[in-house]
């Protein structure tokens, strides 16, 4: 239980949108507000979420413990992304390149909450198509859900490392 709270004094959360949204009912109109929220530790691990309620403060604490249940581990290089990736979700598609050093983060909106809650310091990103934030946030998550770091890569090609062909020859002689 402790470990949790830890962990929990960690996060660092970020509203990216919140709407107003109307029922209509027999008696006029019943209004409640939805929210999309960022949860990320600014070390690798984020995630997102939305909650729906009567009052804004609601909303967004739900959206918090949907998106702490949805995080995910992004690899990290020095403070940006390993390569270029394009995520897409609807009409919308978002391209992430890395960045040098002192680049900062080059991102809209949406994206940007994305970007410093997962703590990626330097990259340059654009939106095309869609402008709308859930779309916006569900392609960078589908870019970085499909997103690999360079170790996975070469062991998934089943290439090896420098240091690793010395030991392979040694057992193989």
């Amino acid at each position: 239980m402790l470990r949790e709270s830890m962990d929990e004094r960690q996060l660092i959360d970020k509203v990216v949108f919140i709407n107003r949204v109307a029922k209509v009912v027999k008696g006029g109109r019943r209004f409640s507000f939805s929210a999309i929220v960022v949860v990320g530790d600014v070390n690798g691990k984020v995630g997102f979420g939305s909650g729906k309620a009567q009052e804004v403060p609601e909303a967004i604490r739900k959206g918090i413990e949907a998106a702490k249940k949805a995080m995910i581990d992004i690899p990290l290089i020095e403070g940006t992304i390993p390569f270029i990736m394009e995520g897409r979700f609807g009409a919308t598609k978002v391209f992430m390149r890395p960045a040098r050093e002192g680049t900062g983060v080059i991102a809209g909106g949406a994206v940007r909450a994305v970007m410093e809650a997962a703590g990626v310091e330097n990259i340059l990103t654009k939106c095309y198509g869609s402008r709308n934030p859930h779309n916006m946030v569900r392609a960078v998550f589908e870019a970085f859900t499909r997103m690999m770091s360079p170790a996975e890569i070469t062991a998934r090609r089943g290439r090896l490392k420098k240091g690793d062909e010395a030991e392979e020859d040694g057992q193989s002689a």
